[in-house]
């Protein structure tokens, strides 16, 4: 199965995230699929760049975003998208 999910990137102290389409066997921080965008949770607030059209591309395939990235998603609007997209098919 695909996932959605965070990839840690970064020094100690000081994480930012990517956020990628893996197999959900595959490692944190091992191979990955694509990159869809990247998460910083340093700054006040948090900036967040994922690109729209890769995330509904990944979740029309039937990827499974985990909670973190899930709540990112629907912060952006990625997820009512998605869920119109699915209604008027």
């Amino acid at each position: 199965m695909v996932k959605i999910r965070l990839q840690r990137v970064g020094r100690k102290h000081k994480p930012i995230y990517r956020v990628v389409a893996a197999d959900s066997k595959s490692p944190r921080d091992g191979a990955f699929i694509e990159i869809i965008g990247y998460y910083n949770p340093l700054p006040d607030p948090a900036s967040v760049n994922i690109d729209k059209e890769k995330a509904l591309k990944w979740l029309n395939y039937g990827a499974q975003p985990t909670d973190t990235v899930h709540s990112l998603l629907r912060k952006l609007g990625i997820v009512d998208k998605f869920k119109q997209q699915q209604v008027s098919s």
